[in-house]
């Protein structure tokens, strides 16, 4: 039996009939996720890119508020150790329907952490942030592995998200998402800023803007 298929065993002996009920919802779940950004396709890989303070954060957060909220399986694949449990709840995720698993800063691990979980299946979002990871870095990340993690989602109902500073994935990603702060929203104090996100989805490009608050 290989590492994959183990760890599937594995997910559905501790979470036993959670883990089914996953399924049988996935089945008949809608064929696009919802967030901040507009639809996000499953059984693809999309990629979300920007800068620092750019809305990535909230995005990513809106994806796991999406799906866990129909109590769909989230595994998030965190490279640098940088997410905040109290935000993402406050932005309304279930944290009890997330797989949060540290990385240490290791990409290597991150990586083969998302190959595996990717291809175990059972998940309604598998989201890989490498956002904070820096540049030189995750662009030594070979395009084959793109390849292999969007072919482990197709024909499934995951989501495949990869959150990164630059674009790293074309032409692997199905979706791509850049975003860029346009403006600083006042009221007395500094209380919000408008994201734009440009999306690229079969030659064509569309833009959407949404308020991320401080």
């Amino acid at each position: 039996m290989g590492t994959a298929a183990l760890l599937r065993e594995r997910l559905q002996t501790t979470l036993g009939s959670r883990f089914e009920a996953t399924f049988l919802t996935r089945k008949t779940a809608r064929e696009t996720l919802p967030s901040l950004a507009g639809e996000i396709p499953r059984g693809a890989l999309t990629e979300i890119a920007g800068p620092a303070s750019s809305g990535r954060t909230s995005l990513l957060y809106s994806l796991l508020a999406a799906a866990s909220a129909e109590q769909e399986f989230c595994a998030l694949l965190d490279a640098e150790d940088t997410f905040d449990p109290e935000s993402a709840a406050a932005a309304g995720v279930r944290l009890s329907q997330v797989l949060w698993v540290r990385c240490g800063g290791n990409v290597e691990h991150t990586i083969k952490a998302s190959d595996l979980l990717a291809q175990a299946g059972g998940f309604g979002l598998v989201a890989i942030d490498l956002g904070d990871t820096p540049v030189n870095i995750s662009r030594r990340i070979p395009l084959v592995t793109w390849f292999r993690l969007r072919h482990a989602v197709e024909n499934t109902r995951t989501v495949l998200a990869v959150l990164t500073q630059q674009v790293l994935t074309h032409p692997c990603s199905a979706l791509k998402i850049e975003l860029s702060r346009n403006r600083v929203l006042w009221r007395g104090l500094l209380d919000s800023f408008e994201v734009t996100a440009k999306r690229s989805w079969n030659h064509q490009t569309q833009e959407r803007r949404f308020t991320v608050s401080v």
